[in-house]
Order: structure tokens, then sequence, then C-alpha cells
């Protein structure tokens, strides 16, 4: 079982317990494009839970002294064949911002990834209207390598027929950028 410990969190895998700090941050997704994620009800929630825990690509990342979880990261291998790049993104609840927990856990994820999963390139896709993602990116020295217009798009509401598109920015690094 994987677990990735930091001085102030724990990147691990999901249990059933997490599933009120989960509902906590995704009864309303800050991102548009995670709305698809929505959770409605404590339920849904816990149900969401037990299809993370089985699944290899979601991590919850929670407070050390307590085990609450805080937020999530995901990676999802793109090359099937030679497990080399990842696309990685993160979730996280708004009271716990300002404190260096997106970063402190995004590295030590990197680290995970290009060490222990011997990736050779991260990427993340970042909407351009999602700045501290932007910000978080370029705090982990990922490049910028594109800009995709209209690239994104959701329904705003389930019930709506109106589509709205997102442009979104994509960052990368390569292992060999990690290192220096």
């Amino acid at each position: 079982m994987m677990k990735i410990e930091t001085n102030r969190l724990v990147i691990r895998h999901f249990v059933d317990k997490d599933a009120p700090g989960l509902f906590d941050y995704l009864s309303s997704p800050r991102v548009s494009c995670f709305m698809d994620e929505k959770l409605h009800s404590l339920d849904e929630a816990i149900i969401e839970v037990k299809k993370r825990s089985n699944d290899e690509t979601q991590f919850a990342v929670c407070l050390k002294e307590t085990d609450e979880i805080i937020g999530d990261l995901f990676a999802e291998n793109s090359d099937k064949e030679d497990c080399c790049t990842y696309g990685v993104g993160w979730h996280f609840n708004k009271k716990y911002e300002g404190k260096g927990y997106a970063r402190e856990s995004a590295a030590a994820f990197f680290d995970f990834l290009f060490n222990r999963k011997k990736a050779r390139r991260i990427y993340a896709y970042v909407e351009d209207n999602n700045i501290r993602s932007q910000k978080l990116c370029q705090s982990l020295t990922m490049r910028q390598e594109a800009y995709f217009m209209e690239f994104v798009c959701f329904k705003p509401d389930l019930n709506d027929d109106e589509e709205k598109y997102e442009n979104t920015y994509v960052y990368a690094i390569l292992k060999k950028e990690w290192h220096k």
C-alpha cells in the first residue's frame, strides 16, 4: 500500500472515513472542469470514497497529526506501455488554502512518481482562470508548454443545454529537470 509522508502531511489511498472530508470540498467544486465530480450528499461521498479506494490513480492528502483529509492528488499513466508519462492534478479544501499544503504534497508526489514509478515526464492541465493551480505548477518548476483555446467543454447546469468552454494551459516537467 502506497504511503508518502512529509513534515505535515500523509498521502495515502482513500479509506472509508474520508467520505465526510471529501464531501466537504467536492460538494462545491471550485474549478468548472471538475463539476462532473460534484457530490450532492454524504451517501454519494461514501460511494465515491469506495470507488477511489480501489483506484490506483487516486490519493488522499491528509494532515499528519489527525489523518483528516484536506484534498487529493491523482496521476494517470499516459504511456501504458512504458510507464513514463503521468498526467497529474489536485483538489484541495478551500479551508486549508495559503498554508503550503498543496505545494508540499505535490512536491512529495512528484518525487514518488519520478523515483518510485520511474516517470520521465509529468504534465498538468490548468484552466486559464485557475490562478492558484498555475502558481502551484510554477512553484514546482513546471514550464508552460501550451495554451489551448476553448479546450474544456462543460455544462454549468446539468439541466441546461448551454455549453461553456474554457481555455487551458499545459504545464510539464521532465525528471532531469526535477532533479536539478
